[in-house]
């Protein structure tokens, strides 16, 4: 049966049938063993203290295919970490496998900076395939460094160059990077403090958290009010801001907590800086390439950018990245931004594999349905438990907030977070075989980002296994 059509069946099913857990045991695994100790000693000894992930996932990974992982020990896990997102079609999928043998076996040079070659020709007309017709029709492309975050800082000379302006306008708990210029753009406070000088003229406006809405009133009110303060900050001479030569917008944010802006919201801010001649960065790094249930998350809102980031999902497992960017804006001088690693064969090879692949399988639409399906297994747990404050997510990005009922709630009833019981849980479910990351406000979002390929029974067993880490001695039932 194929994905789309398992989909199918199950939200047929699932329409009326109360869903159920723990059908089937569920071992606890020693994390980490012996064998995956010695790596993570090894590690700790010679690895930077900025290291983050194996804090909360100690394991030494030996072998990896589908969304399954093994480590030393022999212990099996459900990834539903996938690199952050990146690996779109799981661990080693044949065809991103194929495609990187076949390149290698093409004598080509792995290495040519910008220089074209007939698998980069094949890589930008497969990509300019999956975008919007609107916005492809006018698209230019810069190839950047490896990471996401080159991307960003790309994008802001783009604007800053075609503008002719200075100042630039991101969201409160958006994530766009580590380096120098894209750390000032992020929201989180952690990794600034200790970083004096970041880019000035940086300012950060509310986003629709609407769960915790900024201005406390919550749903479409919540939204409207955003939007209006925007408005105004912007047309306002005594704001204290200079006309910004951009904005950079998530409409999912993902290390952000998992908060998808509502669409009418994502339009408004087009209209609002497309009457202004502000250009709309819109940040696509976790979201590209299906993961929300739509190629591009910002076509929900049906929405054409000035501009749109890629990394992670694109290069196939892959590092690449490129900024996508209307033909207008095109104004920089050649060498105006360079990096020795923007031609990356492999990568190119590996992302137009998986970019066909993704299009040929419908994998946007199957990411709907199973994140359809997790989400509302989701929503089930939620109702057994207290402890869970939130569910929300598009596709297959999803999160839940974890908060503490023991605290008085906010104006609009929802309870603190709860970052120690969010760890708990992330603990639990590793010892069960499950990879889960924390993301959000203090950490407390549960995070659910697991590879577009996974089946509605590979579902079921992640919400089994997060079932069971809810009920587990020591995380406590959360009333």
């Amino acid at each position: 049966m194929q994905p789309i059509e398992q989909a199918s069946e199950f939200l047929e099913k699932s329409s009326t049938a109360k869903l159920s857990y723990l059908k089937l045991p569920i071992p606890e695994i020693s994390v980490p063993g012996p064998i995956s100790q010695v790596y993570l000693d090894r590690q700790a000894q010679r690895e930077s203290n900025a290291r983050s992930y194996p804090r909360r996932i100690p394991i030494a990974i030996t072998e990896a295919k589908g969304i399954y992982l093994k480590d030393a020990d022999g212990s099996s896990y459900i990834d539903c970490l996938a690199g952050a997102g990146t690996l779109a079609l799981g661990h080693n999928h044949p065809v991103v496998v194929e495609a990187i043998q076949a390149a290698l076996e093409t004598g080509l040079p792995l290495h040519t900076l910008d220089l074209t070659t007939p698998v980069k020709d094949q890589f930008v007309e497969e990509l300019f395939a999956s975008l919007p017709p609107a916005f492809a029709r006018r698209a230019r492309i810069q190839f950047c460094g490896p990471s996401g975050a080159d991307a960003v800082e790309a994008a802001v000379k783009l604007v800053k160059t075609a503008t002719g302006r200075r100042s630039m306008l991101s969201f409160h708990g958006g994530y766009h990077g580590m380096t120098h210029g894209a750390l000032s753009l992020t929201g989180s406070l952690a990794p600034k403090e200790a970083v004096a000088g970041l880019m000035s003229d940086v300012h950060f406006l509310p986003y629709p958290y609407l769960y915790r809405c900024p201005f406390g009133l919550g749903g479409e009110a919540g939204a409207q009010a955003i939007s209006r303060y925007i408005e105004n900050l912007l047309d306002d001479p005594a704001s204290g801001i200079v006309p910004p030569a951009g904005m950079i917008l998530e409409t999912v944010q993902g290390e952000g907590g998992v908060i998808p802006a509502p669409d009418a919201w994502i339009a408004d801010i087009r209209r609002i800086t497309r009457d202004r001649q502000i250009p709309l960065i819109v940040d696509e790094i976790q979201t590209g390439l299906g993961r929300t249930g739509k190629l591009y998350a910002f076509e929900h809102a049906g929405i054409t950018p000035d501009v749109v980031l890629l990394s992670k999902a694109i290069g196939g497992s892959l590092p690449l990245s490129v900024v996508l960017y209307d033909e207008a804006l095109d104004q920089w001088q050649a060498g105006a931004h360079a990096g020795t690693f923007r031609g990356n064969q492999l990568a190119m090879a590996a992302g137009t594999a998986t970019v066909r692949y993704i299009l040929e399988h419908r994998l946007a639409d199957h990411a709907k349905a199973m994140g359809d399906r997790l989400l509302a297994h989701l929503r089930q747990i939620q109702s057994e438990f207290g402890l869970i404050g939130d569910v929300r997510g598009r596709g297959l990005m999803i999160g839940v907030e974890v908060v503490d009922c023991d605290l008085p709630p906010d104006s609009q009833g929802n309870h603190p977070a709860h970052p120690q019981r969010a760890a708990q849980i992330q603990a639990a479910a590793l010892r069960r075989g499950l990879i889960l990351e924390l993301g959000g406000r203090h950490d407390s979002v549960v995070r659910f980002l697991p590879p577009l390929i996974v089946t509605a029974e590979e579902i079921d067993r992640i919400a089994e296994i997060f079932h069971a880490a809810i009920q587990a001695k020591g995380v406590g039932s959360g009333e």
